[in-house]
């Protein structure tokens, strides 16, 4: 695996992880368009490590106030503890990702099935066209919403279902604020990922693809994710997420019948 191809997979990566059109689906498409034989899981955790880091520069300022939550140990008002929901979310997420790790890594492999789940995704956010304007009104989070998310986040593992557009979504159809929704989507995704790259070091998969090319592909990933997440932000808060859905279905039906 050489440098030009990381550094594409990378700008992939970077567009997709934060765009409703999911990463892993793209990620599968392009190693296939490439001829890998098989899909390189250290690569994928790399690139999605390099979108991690654009959303800890993006939402740097929530980030800070968690921080001194943790360092204050202060969790009194519970509502208003993005630190505390995300904590809270991230346990289905890992418990799915734990329990049912390997037959849905195992999908990573099927471009077919690929196809059929960017349609899903497709249907996923298109709901958002038919949320009323003035029923997303909630500004806290709480147990039930947290848990509904993060279980979200947990089912969008499979390769064509996206995290970013499940997560919103599952969010605002529990009544969140949009700008709330898609923060608390990324923020619980920091954990994910970091969870998802611990899994998959490996000394050897490092040796295939090599450390210099890694890192073009992080480096790209993250820059190129930083832009698209700023995208992303303004189109949730104008309620134009169901613009992604004809893309979605477009680019599934040509994978489902050509490939």
């Amino acid at each position: 695996m050489n440098s030009l191809e990381t550094i594409i997979l990378g700008v992939v990566q970077g567009l997709t992880e934060f765009l409703p059109i999911s990463s892993s689906g793209h990620l599968v498409i392009f190693q296939n368009l490439l001829g890998f034989s098989a899909p390189e899981l250290l690569l994928d955790s790399a690139l999605h490590l390099g979108t991690l880091v654009a959303v800890c520069i993006y939402f740097r300022s929530d980030l800070r106030k968690m921080v001194i939550e943790a360092w204050k140990f202060d969790f009194k008002k519970s509502n208003e503890s993005l630190l505390l929901w995300v904590l809270v979310g991230t346990v289905p997420t890992g418990l799915i990702g734990l329990i049912f790790r390997s037959p849905l890594e195992s999908l990573f492999g099927s471009i077919n099935m690929t196809g059929t789940m960017l349609i899903v995704t497709g249907i996923i956010i298109a709901v958002t066209k038919l949320i009323p304007e003035d029923y997303g009104k909630r500004t806290s989070l709480g147990l039930l919403i947290a848990l509904a998310v993060g279980s979200a986040q947990g089912l969008a593992i499979i390769p064509g279902i996206s995290r970013s557009g499940a997560t919103i979504v599952c969010g605002l159809l529990c009544g969140l604020d949009r700008d709330l929704a898609a923060r608390f989507s990324f923020l619980l995704s920091l954990p994910a990922i970091t969870g998802a790259l611990i899994l998959q070091l490996d000394s050897a998969a490092l040796e295939r693809v090599g450390l210099a090319p890694l890192l073009c592909g992080f480096i790209c990933s993250a820059v190129v994710g930083l832009l698209a997440l700023r995208l992303l932000m303004g189109m949730v808060r104008r309620g134009h997420l169901y613009y992604f859905a004809p893309y979605c279905w477009a680019i599934g039906l040509i994978i489902v019948f050509l490939f």
